[in-house]
């Protein structure tokens, strides 16, 4: 599914224009990529939760060239789903 779907959906299911309904979406995914950026979570209770995770540093092999890379500390961004979320997509499938 792509944003694109996802705005058709919010127009059939609201019946807002499309172009408020990409500007919602948008808007909502700008939120989330801030808060992200900030180091804060968001929690989105009854569907997920999307998180900062903290790598630590670790060496890599470059096996072409038999030499030792070492990959900072760094965050990613991650989404855990809710219970309930994971329930119902498992008995849908």
């Amino acid at each position: 599914m792509t944003k694109a779907n996802v705005v058709n959906e919010i127009v059939q299911e609201t019946g807002l224009e499309k172009a408020e309904a990409l500007k919602a979406v948008e808007a909502f995914m700008s939120s989330i990529k801030n808060s992200l950026t900030k180091g804060q979570n968001v929690y989105l209770r009854g569907f997920g939760s999307f998180i900062v995770k903290e790598r630590a540093e670790k060496t890599a092999r470059n096996i072409s060239k038999n030499t030792a890379i070492i990959i900072p500390a760094h965050k990613i961004p991650s989404f855990k789903p809710a219970k309930t979320f994971v329930r119902e997509v498992k008995s849908k499938v």
